[in-house]
């Protein structure tokens, strides 16, 4: 592992190296689109063990969707005891932006991590379909991954579309309208400038 490896473990005690030890969940979808809870074991820039029940084929593409880290793409690279090795092709900018994830999740209090999700003061906002059709939505939160909002329009998940200036796609439903993930993670430290759409 690199410099910037977190160790999840329930024991949150920091390891002699200085290494933050802290829980961190998460789940995968596999290419026929079904999605299976998963914990992770360890992770760095260069990939992550995931601790799952699934059995999973070496070679398959993963996304994984981890609590506080965001969406990573991979790829099933061997089992390990109790779930299996996912390699990241990162490069660049975006091998960048998650050390600086990576780093700022093994220095940062976990009780500010539960204040990721943040409400905007104004919450009105509008989605823009790939076809230009626009409807007004209301942002109930917003974290450095996604959002969440109230809307009466329910596109496929799947679908790409624009959250004011910031484009994604539905992952999920809500009780009140959809969830989506950001095709660029926020930075967490401007988070508070993004909610404003």
């Amino acid at each position: 592992m690199n410099a910037n490896s977190v160790t999840a473990d329930s024991n949150k005690s920091a390891t002699s190296s200085g290494t933050s030890k802290r829980i961190i969940f998460g789940r995968f979808m596999l290419p026929d689109m079904n999605e299976y809870p998963c914990q992770v074991s360890s992770i760095d820039a260069d990939g992550a063990k995931l601790l799952s029940d699934h059995t999973v084929e070496p070679g398959t593409p993963i996304i994984a969707y981890l609590d506080d880290i965001g969406r990573v793409d991979g790829k099933m690279e061997e089992a390990v005891e109790d779930g299996f090795y996912v390699s990241f092709n990162l490069t660049g900018r975006r091998r960048e932006r998650m050390e600086r994830r990576l780093e700022w999740f093994e220095t940062s209090d976990p009780e500010e991590r539960r204040d990721d999700r943040f409400a905007p003061k104004d919450s009105a906002s509008q989605i823009t379909l790939n076809d230009g059709r626009e409807y007004p939505c209301e942002v109930i939160d917003i974290s450095v991954s996604g959002a969440s909002i109230k809307t009466s329009v329910l596109p496929s998940i799947g679908t790409y579309l624009s959250l004011g200036r910031m484009r994604g796609r539905v992952v999920r439903f809500t009780a009140d309208g959809i969830a989506i993930e950001f095709m660029s993670q926020l930075e967490p430290a401007n988070l508070a400038d993004h909610a404003v759409l």
